[in-house]
């Protein structure tokens, strides 16, 4: 557990982001690419090209030689996964809780980066989400 909590301390929140995005699209695309995550994300090209650079430089992705789609390593497969999962457990729990889904949703963004490993857990055991 202490290697996974270094890995994803040590990869911005906008690596995350984009992490996340490259595997949500990925969920409803059979291939993503650079420019459909700077649609989804609203970014520019070159700072999604400037990200994309350094999470392959990082190991995080890779691009298919056949047709230049980017497909996420294990590891950033890893933390995407991760990522996703708790903005998808925090959404749902402020939801819950009364708040708006926007707002959820907004809050879930901010907070999935930096919440501990520790009490992502207890809060899925609490809300039941295990």
């Amino acid at each position: 557990m202490e290697k996974q909590e270094e890995t994803v301390v040590n990869l911005q929140e906008s690596g995350e982001m984009y992490l996340e995005t490259i595997y949500v699209l990925s969920k409803e695309n059979k291939h993503v690419r650079a420019i459909d995550v700077s649609e989804y994300m609203k970014y520019s090209k070159p700072s999604v090209s400037r990200a994309v650079g350094i999470l392959k430089k990082g190991g995080y992705l890779e691009n298919n030689t056949d047709d230049g789609a980017l497909v996420l390593t294990e590891e950033g497969k890893r933390v995407a996964e991760r990522t996703y999962e708790r903005h998808r457990v925090l959404s749902d729990f402020f939801e819950k809780i009364g708040v708006s889904k926007e707002t959820a949703a907004e809050d879930a963004c901010r907070i999935e980066h930096t919440i501990s490993d520790e009490t992502f857990a207890a809060l899925k055991k609490y809300a039941g989400f295990e």
